[in-house]
């Protein structure tokens, strides 16, 4: 029971158990039980309203990467009417895109979004320190001082933070890009990181969640599923078992939403250290409309 509760994306496992204890999970009318089977056909409801429970209960479960405009919300609804990113996802009937973490309304990159809610709950659990990359345009002048104390960690109002490293990938004059890594996902912590040494970040796109890294070639606002190897290497990462069964390998398909270029990801890049800014040619910025 607090499986299936757990993948239709209501809560974690252990939270799902502490709801069935409280008695607000039914089958079929009846209070439900630690432990208790269901099976297709059954209905479950919580605190007396029914729950849609087909794809928890053997239906294919499926993730997807997309690539997040900036301009767009990680919401549903919007009261202002501005786009969100559901905008541009395929339509589910029955089970629900669940987000994995979020990215800010002028952050770029990757988005994983699944309709398996344990999966989508361990991914973001601190517990599981799954690595998140950014690639950093930050305007003005960055010393080696600032760099040792972003990766040494710097206090912020929600608590200590610090990047696990700190790529230099170029630029030119006041703009210089970076890549960094860190192991959560507070609220734009990497804004607020740099910020906290006096800099700004005039660029931020994520490139890379844990095992699943942006498609160099897949443009804003474009999603696509994942193959068979990434879903076995999120589940991995995730502490979850890769799938039993064989299963069909779905050819990677793309939904044409509007038009943007990728950032470009340089293989290359050293280490700060403390030497002379390198003057080679920045990532090409995304020149996606804005929403």
């Amino acid at each position: 029971m607090q499986k299936v509760l757990a993948r239709v994306g209501i809560g974690s496992r252990r939270e799902m158990e502490r709801w069935i204890e409280e008695g607000r999970i039914a089958v079929d009318g009846a209070r439900a039980t630690l432990g208790q089977r269901v099976e297709p056909g059954q209905t479950i409801s919580i605190d007396g309203r029914p729950l849609s429970t087909g794809a928890a209960l053997g239906g294919r479960q499926r993730t997807i990467i997309y690539h997040k405009p900036d301009g767009e919300l990680c919401t549903r609804d919007d009261p202002a009417g501005r786009p969100t990113i559901f905008d541009r996802l395929p339509v589910l009937r029955n089970p629900r895109w669940i987000t994995v973490g979020r990215l800010d309304f002028n952050t770029q990159g990757l988005l994983l979004l699944t309709t398996d809610g344990e999966l989508a709950n361990r991914l973001m659990h601190p517990s599981r320190e799954i690595e998140r990359e950014y690639a950093v345009r930050v305007l003005g002048k960055v010393d080696e001082t600032m760099l040792e104390r972003l990766q040494a960690g710097i206090e912020l109002e929600d608590g200590p933070a610090r990047f696990d490293t700190i790529v230099d990938v170029g630029g030119e004059g006041a703009n210089h890009w970076y890549h960094v890594t860190l192991k959560e996902g507070r609220q734009r912590e990497v804004r607020r990181l740099w910020e906290a040494v006096g800099l700004t970040v005039s660029r931020l796109v994520r490139v890379r969640y844990g095992p699943i890294a942006l498609p160099r070639h897949m443009h804003a606002g474009h999603w696509r599923e994942l193959d068979k190897e990434q879903t076995t290497a999120l589940l991995v990462a995730a502490g979850l078992p890769p799938p039993v069964r064989e299963s069909t390998t779905h050819k990677a398909s793309v939904r044409s939403t509007r038009t943007g270029v990728h950032p470009s990801q340089p293989r290359g890049g050293k280490k700060h250290a403390p030497k002379r800014a390198s003057r080679s040619k920045p990532p090409r910025a995304p020149r996606g409309r804005k929403g």
